[in-house]
């Protein structure tokens, strides 16, 4: 039941977005001294700590190679900014969401930058990221430390449970039936009564939805550190959140994700996404 998941926004600190980071670059000449090579432009990913390693086949945007950028007890990832064209085509954000699911699936964990985040060198990165807030993500890094963020989002089965509706509530059911009984030639007349029908169901599936997730949700959370739940979408969500586990309850978490799973079949179609990079659970300002 896992899967993989859109890059998401992050706090970013003092990085700024690729172009801006090209166009300092370019005002800042990048001639440390003469015969040395110009500062690149360095694409940021996420920080990480000082000790993670990289695999060595782990490539970014445009297939360019990744690397750490080393200060303290904090390691910033890196790779050359793509030049000559914006970002945000698709292969960029499955590049970006790939070298971040490296990490963790190495077992590293990773504090994950929003999409385009970058600086103009890997001075830059180090002088401007890292040893203005490596303290700062240090700690966060520690909070985070043995632990995973995963995400479970469940839909409705759509026609099994509107037939419940259209069964246990007696006032659906009756309202329905009527309805049904109705000849065609006088289905004008019954507009109204159609128009409440759709409210009634409306609103049942609303309260159901509601409980079901919160059953969901009761039953998972106590298995987590830590809980974001976000607002179901579509009519058809029931659940979608994501949860901080520890890795020495990761296999009891998933275990009853699958039994969850397995009761409610026939009514809802759980999903279990991750292990993600801690998107939901990197602290404000970090």
């Amino acid at each position: 039941m896992t899967g993989p998941e859109t890059p998401q926004a992050t706090r970013q600190g003092p990085v700024v977005a690729g172009d801006q980071a090209r166009e300092q670059a370019r005002e800042q000449p990048g001639q440390q001294q003469a015969g040395q090579e110009q500062q690149v432009p360095q694409y940021v990913y996420g920080v990480t700590s000082a000790e993670a390693k990289l695999a060595e086949d782990v490539v970014g945007l445009d297939d360019q190679p990744v690397s750490l950028v080393v200060h303290g007890r904090c390691a910033a990832v890196v790779g050359d900014l793509p030049q000559g064209r914006p970002l945000g085509e698709r292969a960029d954000l499955l590049a970006h969401q790939r070298v971040l699911d490296a990490l963790v699936h190495a077992g590293t964990v990773v504090l994950p930058f929003r999409f385009g985040a970058a600086l103009t060198s890997r001075d830059a990165v180090k002088s401007e990221l890292l040893e203005t807030n490596g303290e700062r993500l240090a700690e966060v890094l520690e909070q985070l430390q043995g632990r995973v963020e995963l995400r479970v989002k469940g839909t409705y089965v759509q026609e099994n449970v509107l037939r419940e509706l259209l069964t246990d509530d007696p006032e659906i059911a009756e309202l329905n039936q009527r309805l049904r009984e109705i000849p065609p030639e006088a289905a004008d007349a019954a507009y109204y009564d159609r128009v409440r029908l759709g409210e009634l169901i409306a609103n049942a599936m609303r309260n159901r939805r509601d409980h079901d997730g919160q059953q969901i949700l009761q039953a998972l959370a106590s298995l987590a550190e830590r809980t974001v739940a976000r607002t179901p979408v579509r009519e058809e969500d029931v659940v979608d959140a994501s949860f901080l586990v520890d890795q020495d309850r990761r296999a009891e978490f998933e275990q009853t994700v699958e039994a969850i799973a397995k009761d409610g079949a026939d009514r809802v179609r759980l999903r279990l996404i991750g292990p993600l990079p801690p998107y939901d659970f990197v602290p404000e300002g970090a």
